[in-house]
């Protein structure tokens, strides 16, 4: 998968560089996410599956300590060539390296959607090891078209990726200890090439009693 990515990644980061600039909804979740983010542990922020570190940057821009890691070691080179000044790490979803319980937040988006569905609540248990009490998670991805079955495979771009029911993946969330704090869903636009929901869910680790 990463190898997919290392020959993709000029052409993503020409697709996705300007791709908040018309999307006011999630220029807003991304601003509340910061927001909440900053109150917890250290106070520093992974955007984990960064790509070439745009929305690394627009962290940054809201004030976050914030620094990306990626699969991609091509990926990870450019951004850290775009957007100097800022931390990349090359890494492994399943095996940050990061301490337990420090970061304020953590970003994953549309970082899980190629990974294969029953990997996926190891990844967000590790979400939660490095999320410290009070941290929170936003976590975005395309929803399914109903319930049943809650994934859903689609024609990626990159390679074959997976949709998810939103509520399946809130369910998940709670069984490794978050809680789901608020849920924004996207409907596409008629121009879009996909036409399925975007979904990003803001989820919280509770402080101790």
């Amino acid at each position: 998968m990463a190898s997919a990515y290392d020959d993709f990644a000029e052409t993503y980061s020409e697709m996705f560089r300007d791709s908040l600039r018309d999307r006011p909804l999630d220029r807003a979740i991304l601003n509340a996410f910061a927001e909440v983010a900053r109150t917890a542990g250290d106070g520093r922020v992974a955007d984990v599956g960064c790509g070439p570190g745009h929305i690394t940057a627009y962290l940054r821009d809201l004030g976050l300590t914030a620094f990306g890691v990626d699969a991609s070691p091509t990926m990870i080179e450019l951004a850290r060539r775009t957007c100097p000044g800022l931390r990349f790490d090359v890494g492994s979803m399943a095996a940050l390296e990061i301490a337990d319980g420090t970061l304020g937040g953590v970003l994953s988006r549309w970082s899980i959607i190629h990974t294969p569905p029953p990997e996926v609540p190891a990844i967000l248990k590790e979400f939660r090891r490095v999320l410290a009490p009070g941290g929170h998670l936003l976590i975005c991805f395309s929803a399914t078209d109903g319930p049943a079955p809650p994934t859903q495979v689609f024609d990626h771009t990159v390679a074959p990726a997976h949709r998810w029911w939103p509520d399946h993946l809130a369910g998940l969330l709670r069984d490794c200890g978050l809680t789901e704090v608020a849920r924004l869903v996207r409907e596409p636009e008629p121009t879009d090439k996909r036409q399925f929901q975007e979904v990003q869910l803001l989820a919280r680790l509770p402080s101790p009693a």
